[in-house]
């Protein structure tokens, strides 16, 4: 291994000269990329975690000398390693009962606080006492498993929810709303109407006083399955089946009918909800501290009305707000902090054409004003401190001559709008505070800047209260020929919208020599996906240009994070993916530097970027030739519901089968693979086998990897080398290399 690793070192810096010999040794430096780049990368922050009671900050790193982990105090402005390593590997053998490597130990998630350090070991938490270094596991523990993403909450929980005094617990018992006395033992019936069939929801909500409850009565609707065989399960030669509810757009959803109960009396209190029926959902029940009336969040079907209503101790409802779009309103991202002392609620709307905040009169349901402004985004509220009325928010794009997608701190006066830039550096800030806010431990950098580390103060506007003297380090990675990536900007389609994208160049790159372009693609509209902050290995592209390409990444409209006409353009049109602009700027990219050579233009990415690689390969053949697309939503109609219909829309039309590549199958041109993974629950397989049945109907040509096994994927080691074959093959005219023969490549 050492002494193949010394032959990629020299290799690279050595003249570019590209052979079918050559090959061999680039596919060497591509599956080194992270020994011979990444690993040379120092002193970078990564995991950084707060104190939950101590004004510290630890982050782990790599040195020259191993990981090691610091603690920076921004009150003596001090920084020091958080412990010994030797010592460290010592108590953990000790208490692990196996040896722990000092410059590889076991621990993760490692925060601070006085005197120890809290971390999990195999997801498991612990704290030691650094006086001693006595290992403790801890009495209560975090939950760190991942459920299934697509579990649904069917409301019917065996839960007893207590009131607010103490004194009763509610709870759901054969379908019906129940109040027991924990004192006495008594029990109430406050519903005679719930069956199994229409149920009172568990999701129960006492009123503040403990009288009154508000609980939804749930009509239930039989989910959809997604059906899933293992072939080659690792428990059993014979296959085996998976089962998963999994609702596609048109479906039947339940619809609930929220109730109110007055505890003391019986009485039940009734509400007539314009189009009830037509719910996505209805939920996010909350009371007023008074307890006289209760909110609760609606989304209407289809994505383009999303209401809040307040109903009364009497059954009335009134409006408090209704948001309304022509297109689409991303629920997902929206916003709203209830301002319990004075009755206001903060609200982000994108109502103006732009992503900003809005201070409502929750009793009038009317806009007091709106607190920020102009043509850039609020990205996240980080914290609202009530007291101060201050808020704390990430902003993009406020700033003109930047990228429009750094990541900014700022925060706000409520009372007078006054804003001030807490990170004001040109760069994408990551941030994380101190426990109460106070300090902010403040990473920035962009993809061509390597970061640098600070710590700020909050309440003295963001200045700088301390630098630490080890700061990021890419010298050694730079000495052995890494390229840094470029981020570059040029008009879109309209000729007048600025989109961003960036560049990665191998690290052998020769500007005097060609070097053919790939395109990795995301181009999900529910967020921005280009890279924005320093990285020695992005994510599916640095290793791969090794093999002699410029990759190339692109925003395209269509994406989140910009302006809401920039968003719209996704709108029952998924197919669009922002294509002319990224055509646009890859066409101004190559005008700008001759060693772009987009002659045979390739093209790859999973799931929705699955989708819009093939999408290429379909409606724009002439610019995009050569594609790989992994477990991929080729027909909107196939996939999950709510990812779906949020930009498709309700009800399904001729737009969905205008978007899909399973209907347009036939219109393939160019080279095109597709990778499966068999046990995908997050896509349903099935949407890549309907494209493949087509391909064969009208005899077209394409490569087809299914992977026995694996679920949402890229493909693993397998689909990688698969994927960079094709690449070379089909790209760069070149056998890739023989790996029967040459299997330890």
């Amino acid at each position: 291994m050492k002494h193949r690793h010394y032959f990629v070192i020299a290799f690279l810096l050595s003249p570019f000269i590209l052979s079918a010999q050559g090959i061999d040794s680039l596919y060497r430096l591509a599956d080194n990329y992270a020994e011979v780049f990444t690993s040379k990368y120092y002193y970078g922050a990564e995991n950084v975690r707060a104190g939950k009671r101590a004004y510290l900050f630890a982050y782990e790193t790599q040195t020259p000398d191993g990981r090691e982990c610091y603690i920076i105090d921004p009150i003596t402005a001090t920084q020091k390693k958080a412990f010994d390593r030797e010592r460290m590997s010592v108590s953990l053998s000790e208490f692990l009962n196996r040896e722990v490597d000092p410059n590889n130990l076991p621990i993760r998630r490692i925060r601070p606080e006085k005197d120890s350090l809290f971390f999990t070991i195999d997801n498991v938490d612990h704290f030691i006492t650094l006086s001693d270094y006595k290992i403790t596991k801890c009495q209560e523990q975090n939950d760190y498993s991942r459920p299934y993403w697509g579990l649904i909450n069917k409301e019917n929980e065996k839960v007893n929810v207590p009131s607010p005094d103490g004194k009763k617990e509610a709870y759901i018992s054969e379908g019906n709303l129940w109040v027991k006395d924990i004192e006495t033992g008594e029990r109430k019936k406050l519903s005679n109407d719930g069956s199994p069939y229409e149920y009172y929801s568990s999701n129960i909500y006492w009123s503040p006083d403990s009288r009154k409850i508000v609980c939804s009565k749930y009509s239930p609707v039989e989910f959809r399955k997604l059906l899933l065989i293992s072939s080659s399960p690792t428990t059993q030669l014979q296959p085996v089946t998976e089962e998963y509810e999994y609702p596609k757009p048109g479906d039947a959803l339940p619809v609930r009918r929220p109730t109110l109960f007055m505890v003391e009396t019986g009485e039940i209190v009734l509400f007539n909800i314009p189009n009830i029926e037509q719910q996505y959902y209805l939920g996010n029940i909350r009371w007023n501290k008074e307890s006289d009336f209760f909110t609760f969040d609606f989304n209407k079907r289809g994505h383009q009305q999303y209401i809040i209503y307040a109903g009364n101790l009497s059954g009335e409802l009134r409006t408090v707000v209704n948001e309304e779009c022509n297109t689409f309103i991303y629920y997902y991202s929206l916003y709203q902090h209830w301002l319990e002392d004075s009755n206001e609620m903060l609200w982000i709307s994108e109502r103006d054409g732009w992503r900003h905040i809005y201070l409502y009169n929750v009793l009038s349901g009317k806009v007091k004003k709106q607190l920020t402004k102009g043509e850039w985004v609020v990205k996240e509220v980080v914290k609202v401190d009530e007291k101060k009325r201050q808020i704390l928010f990430i902003g993009c794009g406020m700033d003109k001559d930047e990228d429009p997608y750094l990541e900014k701190y700022y925060s706000l006066n409520i009372d007078n709008g006054k804003i001030v830039a807490l990170t004001p550096e040109n760069a994408h800030h990551s941030v994380t505070f101190s426990h109460d806010y106070a300090y902010m431990f403040d990473s920035y950098s962009r993809v061509d800047l390597p970061p640098t580390l600070v710590v700020r103060s909050v309440e003295e506007g963001g200045k700088v209260i301390y630098k630490p003297d080890l700061q990021p380090d890419i010298s050694a990675v730079k000495a052995v020929g890494w390229q840094q990536p470029e981020v570059f900007s040029a008009k879109g389609r309209d000729g007048k919208t600025d989109i961003w994208g960036m560049i990665v160049r191998p690290s052998n790159f020769d500007s005097s020599k060609k070097y053919p372009v790939i395109e990795y693609i995301y181009a999900g509209p529910h967020d921005s996906h280009v890279p924005k902050r320093f990285a020695i290995e992005h994510r599916y592209t640095s290793a791969i240009a090794e093999l002699g390409f410029i990759f190339v990444m692109i925003d395209g409209m269509g994406t989140a994070n910009r302006s809401k006409a920039f968003h719209d353009v996704c709108w029952k049109n998924l197919k669009d993916a922002g294509f002319p602009d990224r055509i646009a700027w890859i066409k101004a990219a190559a005008a700008k530097y001759p060693e772009m050579n987009i002659d045979n233009m390739g093209i790859y990415g999973m799931s929705a970027g699955g989708q819009s690689t093939m999408g290429a390969l379909l409606f724009y053949p002439e610019f995009y030739k050569v594609g790989v697309s992994s477990c991929a939503c080729h027909d909107n109609r196939m996939d999950k519901i709510w990812w779906n219909e949020q930009w498709m829309g309700y009800p399904i039309g001729e737009h969905y089968s205008e978007s899909s590549n399973m209907e347009n199958a036939h219109l393939l041109q160019g080279k095109l693979m597709l990778i499966l993974g068999e046990l995908d629950n997050n896509v349903d397989p099935s949407s890549t086998l309907q494209v493949v049945n087509e391909l064969v109907k009208h005899d077209k040509d394409f490569e087809f990897v299914m992977l026995p096994g694996e679920r949402h994927t890229m493909g693993g080691k397998y689909g990688e080398r698969k994927r960079r074959d094709f690449f070379v093959k089909h790209i760069l005219k070149i056998e890739p290399p023989q790996w029967d023969n040459n299997n330890n490549q």
